[in-house]
């Protein structure tokens, strides 16, 4: 077996399962699940009737690096989106299953884990997929902390220089899971600088990018930022995205990459061997999706209805800033935040996450400590009874 498969931590769903292991909720409530970020809202009907449409497409081998078409709607999305010049489809645009496969794997095509002191920083709280792909590629994770002191920006200024010499990959997540804060342009531009100054490469993880509450400010991702620097090219940047959060398809697996064209060349040489060409009808279903607006804006009408009421609501127990976007609430708990969990989905028969399984102890905290993440991902109706659960759970005692 692979060492490096020992060092890889229990998933937080698992480790969650564990925690109530044996746990009987309220028998007097339904249950309710806000522990897991999987949409809920209908997958919008242009999507399945692309997809169904395309069947026949599936008695074809598809190729690795999916059909011009697909990376042309997805480089003209992204042109449109992102204010951009220019992207060529056909060289800084690749499709990917999902953006969770394609952040483990980019790992394993940029870490050399034979130099010594390979290092992947890593924000703190982080998507677990970030650790699990820097060990299995031979690299030690380095945690950056995020505070609410600061608002939950990264410290990015107080990585030592040691730190960052020896750093190949640089994992960002904005909007970030679990705060919701948006990166500013300002830590990219910080970002890019020590890029150049080090060489290392910069993985941009936008998947909830298209989930916020005010239309007349979208979030600035990676690339955007880069091209308002003059930065050609986007030197050892590439960004993720995925059509999970955006239209509510987390099981159509489609995202992309998109960014430097060296990167993008041996991400795509890499993925040949591993075996990740898209299916042609999920192809399909992505082209109708990054062609349309309309179901994204109803969408985050959707999200920004149930913010809007339900934030102020949970705030009024729990202290519990809005996100600048995503779809959590990153809430504080009076005591322990497991036992928290664990007596909530007791007495309440609500089921969040601890915020400490999103975190590791590193410089002296772990800053997802008595904290629960809140996905509010289903019907406005069932978030609605499962907030005034946890509130009337608070105010109980």
């Amino acid at each position: 077996m692979n060492p490096r498969l020992f060092r890889l931590q229990p998933y937080p769903f698992e480790r969650l399962r564990r925690l109530v292991d044996g746990v009987a909720p309220n028998r007097a409530l339904s249950p309710i699940n806000l522990s897991i970020g999987e949409p809920k809202h209908p997958t919008p009907g242009l999507i399945l009737d692309a997809l169904s449409a395309a069947g026949a497409s599936v008695a074809n081998y598809p190729t690795t690096a999916g059909p011009p078409t697909l990376r042309e709607a997805i480089a003209a999305w992204l042109i449109r989106r992102h204010g951009l010049s220019a992207l060529d489809p056909a060289t800084q645009v690749l499709p990917v299953l999902g953006s969770r496969e394609a952040l483990f794997s980019f790992a394993q095509t940029v870490v050399d884990g034979s130099r010594p002191g390979a290092t992947v920083v890593v924000p703190n709280p982080f998507y677990q997929i970030y650790e699990g792909a820097a060990l299995l590629a031979g690299a030690e994770p380095y945690c950056v902390n995020s505070v609410a002191e600061r608002g939950y920006a990264h410290a990015w200024h107080e990585v030592p220089d040691a730190v960052w010499a020896r750093a190949q990959l640089v994992y960002v997540c904005s909007p970030d899971n679990p705060t919701g804060r948006v990166t500013t342009a300002d830590e990219w531009r910080l970002l890019f600088e020590l890029s150049d100054r080090h060489g290392f490469v910069i993985a941009a993880d936008e998947c909830y990018s298209e989930v916020y509450f005010d239309e007349a400010k979208p979030p600035e991702g990676a690339l955007a930022v880069a091209h308002k620097l003059g930065r050609t090219g986007y030197p050892r940047l590439v960004s993720f995205g995925s059509l999970s959060k955006r239209s509510n398809a987390p099981g159509l697996r489609s995202g992309y990459v998109a960014g430097d064209a060296a990167l993008v060349k041996q991400f795509l040489l890499y993925r040949t061997y591993h075996g990740s060409a898209m299916s042609p009808a999920v192809a399909a279903a992505s082209i109708a999706a990054w062609s349309d607006e309309a179901h994204v804006r109803d969408n985050r009408a959707a999200y920004a209805a149930k913010f809007a009421a339900l934030q102020p609501r949970l705030a009024s127990a729990l202290p519990c800033a809005m996100p600048d976007a995503a779809f959590y609430l990153w809430a504080a708990t009076p005591g322990d935040d497991a036992e928290f969990v664990r007596r909530l989905y007791a007495e309440q028969a609500v089921s969040v996450l601890p915020g400490s399984y999103f975190a590791r102890e590193a410089h002296g905290a772990n800053p997802g400590r008595r904290r629960i993440r809140i996905a509010l991902v289903p019907s406005q109706d069932e978030c609605a009874e499962a907030i005034d659960r946890i509130v009337a759970f608070v105010r109980a005692g």
